[in-house]
């Protein structure tokens, strides 16, 4: 700038916020908490909801006994998204927070402790060490409860629910007693997932597949009778013998086996042993059944070779008789002097094995069903330690799972007496999937236990018969007719499972949790109809105990006696000390918040539960099966699903590998509003992947998304509702954006409702920075900066801008909680304001135009072929800035020329000006592939700089004010400038 030229920066409305452009959200998001906390935001939303339409979204507990993880964050933070833009498009929108409290995570954090102390957890009063179970767990919900604060969780943080209070443990007694009361309690004795290092029983949930190192073996179990239908097969085996083999993986069940299954379908032959290769372990011999598909692996595993004498059919299977391979064996007693029958199952296959399996029915599902079937005995041998009982012959007191979770000497002490027994005909080690605790992390085992159990197909005349008159017949009704389910294969996911599902096993072997509330007589067998006290004057007078003194009351001595006081004779019944599956706990919350707090839902139904896919077997599971048994039908209308947090690279997050991210981690070095960015960004209906690369992306988007709100908010410095300018009287291009809003306004309330968060904030993002930021801004600058403060096209622009304001605060305040509400407090400072207590506006029917959207569709697309040639001019350095450049424009289509020149394209597309032709383009004319009938050449806009708007322009010099265009000359001589110095 010469000497003598003004300097004209303080006649431009240059941008002016105060806004920062580095968002310091590590340490800035602690305020906004703190601020939250003092304008009682949720409980203001509350008091003024009145009249509004209810969403509930059930809070699936979290076991309180650690840090929160990363699976955590994406969970809650699902949760805030769904609860916040519930809430701004028009709900009451209520969120209680609760937390698991009993069961056997906290109960072995505890016992951990003991023994780390060297204490024995049994000769502690049983009281005492509840109490001691329940600080932990008050501990633990205080820290997790901070951390979820921290992720900007809004919710009923001050009044959780808790499993643990006492009214929460009266309801679920008395949910329980409903069982009691209706007929579908029953205890029984079946095989369960048994844990020898915890001792109890587990749930399907809590169980979880490693990999593990079995034994494996093949063992012969001699055919003793054939039967009139094997007459054949007897004569052929007279002289050499015959066995049928079979092959498992748990050697430990062969003392409990009680028969031989066969598939019925299968294709089995008469094998003879006619070679032995050298090296071989054992000396198999003499004639072999096996299945057809499987013999050459079955040989091969015991280095024989045989030949395939005949075809063995179904009726000729089934008509024998085998004898236990431990049969006659030194020092058994007799133990095992029984036949053996051969059955047939469905169960059975020829993918593994050897198409024979053998069946324990105190040790497996099938083996119950098949010892159902057919009236097999049970047996009793495995305690709850997971030892032979002492005085079981050969193998008493023998371990199958040592207390370390390590296998004990069971497998191979059978393995050993099946050798010396002649049964063994091979045997081997196999790596594969096996059930664990997900507690103990130790391998379990099915065991048969005498165990509390809900009959699940038991007809049901409780007067709730509208979806069905059984347990089952409801859940599966509720599941098709009544939910709705994001995304829809976890519909069939969960109606897979309730259609094949066993009982349910309320029932475990444990100290902290609620117990089984029930008292049985004295002497009665389980069939016995007066077997099970049912009396509803007694099970009020549990309830009422639990109200007032808690689940413990139970454990104090003299309870039978003061609850059956005056009703019946205590002597006679026994009192039941198991404990309510924990899942039966948190199945039962429905009970306790929805239905009974004034902030649940009217009709005890929740519009939402949101958990992870592995609560298909859990919390989904075990609240479908406890409300379709005590309300009628499932306890929720929708049901979404999310994946689980993986590594960059896909991998399972494991603390051996080192490759786990706390969510502390990621708010200490981004601040939470990049976690739940993340969050949104991603596809919750598959596993996440997390990681400080992708962790980076994210806070590269976040920072294109602020210097968009922070460009709105610079813009709007100094706004006043006197400078609004109705719709019809605005440039063609404000009515496009309005246009734009309209349809984005439909599209974010239908994408929140759909709980499609990816789609709202890409389609936010993509509007911001791409139709906004690369667009609309970046053509409105000259405007807004340069244009007098009263014309139509800057009041016109900042008019959109306050819309614009309004819309992507209020669409965006769900996902970014913390930032939205730094933008909102940047225009709108106070004590009471908040973007948190706003709803997203209403957008007038007049904003939408879709002939507008067809229209600027077509000059956006000429616009971007000008932008790509000019862009090649700067990197060459032919020009600075796209405002030296006047370049003539080949438009082949007529009616597009139209309409670029009925607009002033050259302001659209920032040049000084621009010629449109409708000549034939020039050979090596620029051109863009994607626009067809476009090519631009490029020229230099004539004249001078406009020394106040950058413009070239012929006019440059010929005005009041030197250096200036009209449009600025103008502009200044209405700022009072008079005429310039040298004018």
């Amino acid at each position: 700038m010469s000497a003598d030229q003004p300097d004209f920066k303080d006649t431009l409305f240059l941008p002016e916020t105060d806004f920062p452009m580095r968002a310091g959200l590590p340490l800035r998001e602690p305020e906004w908490l703190a601020r939250w906390e003092r304008l009682r935001i949720y409980d203001r939303l509350r008091e003024t909801g009145s009249g509004r339409p209810p969403f509930v979204l059930h809070d699936g507990p979290p076991y309180a006994n650690g840090h929160l993880h990363i699976g955590h964050a994406l969970n809650k933070v699902l949760k805030d998204f769904v609860v916040r833009s519930a809430q701004m498009r028009g709900h009451d929108a209520r969120y209680v927070p609760g937390w698991d409290c009993h069961g056997l995570p906290i109960e072995w954090k505890i016992e951990e402790q003991y023994r780390a102390k060297g204490l024995d957890k049994d000769a502690v009063d049983i009281v005492d060490f509840r109490q001691e179970c329940r600080r932990f767990a008050e501990g633990w919900i205080d820290v997790q409860r901070e951390e979820f604060k921290r992720l900007g969780i809004t919710g009923k943080w001050d009044d959780p629910y808790l499993t643990m209070d006492y009214h929460a443990e009266a309801v679920i007694a008395g949910e329980f007693m409903k069982f009691l009361m209706n007929g579908t309690l029953y205890q029984g004795s079946k095989p369960v997932m048994w844990s020898p290092v915890e001792k109890t029983a587990l749930a399907e949930a809590e169980v979880e597949y490693h990999e593990h190192t079995s034994h494996q073996v093949w063992v012969k179990f001699p055919v003793t009778a054939f039967g009139d239908a094997a007459s054949d097969l007897s004569i052929s085996s007279k002289k050499m013998g015959l066995s049928v083999v079979i092959w498992t993986t748990t050697p430990w069940t062969i003392p409990q086996n009680r028969a031989v299954c066969f598939g019925p379908e299968l294709a089995y032959g008469l094998y003879e042993v006619t070679e032995v290769a050298e090296g071989a372990k054992e000396v198999p011999g003499g004639l072999v059944l096996v299945a057809d598909a499987l013999a050459e692996s079955v040989f091969a595993a015991a280095k024989v070779v045989a030949e395939r004498r005949r075809d063995v059919t179904a009726a000729e299977l089934a008509a024998l008789v085998l004898a236990h391979p431990l049969r006659g064996v030194d020092g058994a007693a007799g133990e095992w002097d029984f036949d053996v029958p051969m059955l047939p199952g469905d169960h059975v296959t020829d993918d593994a094995g050897t198409g024979f399996v053998h069946t324990a029915p105190s040790h497996g599902d099938d083996d119950y069903q098949i010892g159902l079937k057919h009236g097999l005995p049970m047996t009793y041998n495995v305690l709850e330690d997971g030892s032979y009982r002492a005085d079981l012959p050969l193998f008493g007191g023998e371990v199958i799972i040592r207390p370390d979770g390590k296998e004990g000497g069971a497998n191979v002490a059978v393995i050993k007496q099946l050798a010396w027994a002649g049964a063994l005909f091979a045997k081997g080690k196999m790596r594969h999937s096996y059930p664990h605790s997900w507690r103990s992390k130790a391998p379990l085992i099915y065991r048969n236990t005498a165990q509390w159990f809900a009959a699940i197909d038991k007809p049901l005349d409780d007067g709730m018969g509208a979806h069905g008159n059984t347990i089952r017949a409801r859940a599966l009704e509720s599941i098709d007719r009544l939910v709705k389910w994001t995304p829809q294969t976890g519909r069939n996911r969960l109606y897979s499972m309730i259609e094949a599902r066993p009982d349910w096993v309320l029932s475990r072997q444990r100290a902290w949790g609620v117990p089984l509330t029930c008292f049985v007589r004295k002497g009665a067998k389980p069939e016995d109809p007066d077997f099970l006290l049912r009396d509803p004057e007694v099970n009020a007078r549990i309830v009422a105990a639990f109200e007032a003194e808690g689940a413990d009351v139970w454990y104090v001595q003299g309870f039978k006696e003061r609850i059956l006081d005056g009703l019946h004779d205590a002597d006679a019944y026994e009192q039941v000390f198991d404990i309510l599956d924990v899942w039966f706990d948190s199945g039962s919350t429905h009970a306790f918040v929805l239905r009974d707090r004034a902030d649940g839902a009217e009709d005890g139904i929740a519009d939402l539960y949101l958990e992870g896919t592995d609560q298909h077997r859990g919390w989904f599971h075990s609240s479908m099966l406890q409300a379709c048994a005590t309300k009628g039908r499932a306890p929720y209308r929708g049901v979404l699903t999310h994946g689980f947090t993986l590594d960059e690279k896909g991998m399972k997050m494991s603390k051996s590998l080192g490759n786990t991210i706390g969510p502390q981690e990621v708010i200490d070095q981004y601040g939470a509003d990049i976690l739940r960015l993340w969050v949104a960004q991603s596809d919750f209906t598959v596993d996440q992947r997390i990681g400080d690369k992708i962790l980076k992306g994210v806070a590269d988007s976040y920072r294109r998304l602020r210097n968009t709100l922070r460009f709105m908010l610079a813009n709007l410095e100094g706004w006043d509702e006197a400078e609004r300018v109705d719709p019809a009287d605005m440039p063609e291009l404000e009515r496009w954006v309005l246009h734009r809003l309209a349809a984005l306004d439909g599209q974010v309330r239908e994408g929140y409702a759909a709980h499609d968060f990816q789609g709202v904030f890409q389609k936010l993002f993509t509007f911001a920075t791409s139709d906004l930021s690369a667009f609309y801004f970046d053509v409105r600058k000259d405007a807004l900066y340069c244009d007098p403060a009263d014309s139509l096209r800057r009041r016109a622009a900042r008019t959109v801008l306050d819309a614009l304001f309004h819309r992507l605060t209020t669409w965006l305040a769900p996902i970014l909680v913390f930032t939205m509400e730094d933008v909102w407090l940047s225009r709108f400072p106070g004590e009471e304001s908040s973007v948190h207590l706003q709803d997203f506006p209403a957008t007038p029917a007049g904003w939408e135009n879709g002939a507008l959207a067809g229209k600027w569709f077509g000059i956006r697309a000429v616009r971007r072929v000008v932008t790509a040639a000019l862009e090649v001019q700067r990197r060459e350095k032919v020009i600075g800035a796209s405002l030296e450049a006047a370049p003539v424009v080949h438009v082949q289509d007529a009616n597009l020329r139209a309409v670029l020149e009925s607009l002033d394209f050259a302001d659209l597309c920032i040049t000084s000006n621009i010629v449109l032709s409708s000549d034939p383009a020039p050979e090596g004319a620029f051109t863009l592939p994607e626009v067809d009938g476009v090519a631009v050449v490029f020229a230099r806009a004539e004249g001078a700089k406009c020394q106040r708007c950058w413009k070239v322009l012929p006019d440059v010099g010929h005005h009041a004010h030197p250096g200036t265009c009209q449009r600025c000359s103008d502009a200044l001589m209405r700022l009072g400038w008079g005429v310039a110095v040298g004018g």
